[in-house]
């Protein structure tokens, strides 16, 4: 196995992903013990659901930065560079500091090793990052859920208030095939006494109240009839809750309902009257949440990691609001629905390009053409994502926007196309995304 050495620090982490999926505690809790429970330092806020989670804590932590808070953000998956998934006040964990955290969680793992335990990538990093935000002296942490909530290594915190965004069919193998065995799961971050906070309704609502009911979590179910939309942006929502007007820096309807949940959660915290509330307006005025139907400055092109059916109808309908008809590139995995998709996004296109990923787990391009053929009346298929890119802004072009969209890597499969195309463009961090180093004759694409 390899080492977290001076050059790399990522190699040695990196080899733990052959482990695969495992959701459990023991071993998060092992490791965890071995580096003294360093999720005990830290107050949090626990964000989980399906659709939205990401954004949700981005929100809530960008209310407590601006409001002097030094804040942990701990997110998964990232889209270019791990160093995304663990960030302090936005700052994402540099090299050195990723190093001297493999170090000190090796020896724990070698020790698990020796007694026949086997970690998992992401119990690795969730240790790391819970002993990053101790060393660093975070006084906040928001954790997303990696995937469900009652066995993910995530839970293994008591926060002071938990956060359940809007749920809906995903990772079926592993959570089941009902949208009530999936808000089962996800309801396992509800704690005794710890307040909830929630966005859903109909079946998924009823195991979640009937779980808070059980376990005494007072439940606070954001109403979707005081979220009114008041209009979107290319790089904001503006939207009202509860007779407020909010601006929130992230493009999109369903912005609106995850920013107004994450006014609910930051309003349950002991801190909130004494320094959260005069800056929630503030906080979210400038969260940075990338690749949410986010539009290229400079470029036709538009970047969105939604990858579930229930998501890329919202997305269809926010493009059409926004941009009207689009070409669109898509990238898949295997184990999502490409038949949702097709079906949703060909409402707001006729051109799609298709495009195989580079990982194993990518959806085969000759599924996809399957799914799109029935409803795309031009569909070419593509080896890579970059020479979907490549067609679509070549001599062909058709004078739409493009809709790059499928999955978290074929947002990163398009980055490292507009890096390489436009060197020095891409500038990618929680604070910001920028491009206006694309030189003038390249605007015109």
């Amino acid at each position: 196995m390899a080492e977290p050495t001076d050059s790399d620090p990522r190699s040695w982490l990196y080899s733990f992903t052959v482990r695969g999926t495992k959701l459990d505690l023991e071993n998060t809790e092992d490791l965890l013990g071995r580096l003294g429970n360093p999720q005990l330092s830290v107050r949090c806020v626990h964000v989980g659901g399906t659709d939205g989670k990401g954004s949700i804590s981005s929100c809530i932590a960008s209310i407590l930065i601006s409001s002097g808070i030094k804040t942990g953000l701990y997110t998964s998956p990232h889209i270019t560079d791990f160093s995304e998934r663990i960030t302090v006040n936005g700052e994402k964990i540099t090299d050195d500091d990723m190093r001297n955290m493999l170090r000190a969680v090796r020896e724990g793992v070698e020790g698990m090793e020796a007694e026949g335990r086997v970690p998992t990538f992401f119990e690795v990093t969730t240790a790391m990052a819970f002993l990053y935000f101790k060393n660093k002296g975070v006084e906040y942490a928001v954790i997303e859920v990696g995937m469900g909530g009652r066995l993910d290594s995530t839970n293994v915190i008591i926060p002071e208030v938990s956060v359940i965004g809007n749920i809906s069919m995903e990772h079926e193998d592993f959570l089941g095939d009902t949208i009530e065995k999936i808000a089962f799961e996800k309801a396992g971050i509800i704690k005794p006494g710890v307040p909830c906070v929630t966005m859903n309704r109909g079946p998924a609502l009823s195991v979640l109240k009937k779980i808070a009911d059980e376990r005494g979590s007072q439940m606070t179910n954001v109403d979707s009839d005081r979220v009114i939309l008041e209009r979107m942006y290319e790089d904001r929502t503006v939207f009202t809750y509860k007779d407020e007007t909010y601006s929130v820096s992230i493009p999109g309807s369903c912005q609106a309902a995850n920013a107004s949940v994450a006014i609910e959660a930051v309003s349950k915290l002991g801190i909130f009257g004494k320094c959260l509330r005069c800056n929630v307006r503030k906080g979210l005025a400038e969260v940075r949440w990338p690749c949410r139907l986010e539009k290229i400055k400079g470029l036709p092109i538009i970047m969105d990691v939604t990858h579930t059916g229930a998501g890329s109808r919202v997305l269809a309908e926010d493009v059409s609001r926004l941009y009207g008809k689009v070409d669109v590139i898509v990238g898949m995995l295997k184990d999502k629905d490409a038949e949702a998709m097709a079906e949703n996004l060909s409402a707001i296109s006729e051109r799609a390009m298709i495009s195989g990923l580079n990982t194993e787990r990518s959806a085969d391009p000759e599924d996809l053409r399957k799914a799109f053929g029935k409803r795309f009346s031009n569909l070419t298929v593509h080896r890579s994502v970059s020479d979907a890119m490549d067609k679509a802004t070549g001599s062909e072009r058709s004078g739409n926007i493009i809709l790059v969209t499928g999955s978290f890597h074929t947002a990163e499969e398009a980055i490292e196309w507009l890096g390489k195309t436009y060197p020095g463009y891409w500038t990618y961090s929680q604070k910001s995304t920028t491009g206006e180093h694309i030189p003038e004759d390249h605007r015109k694409v």
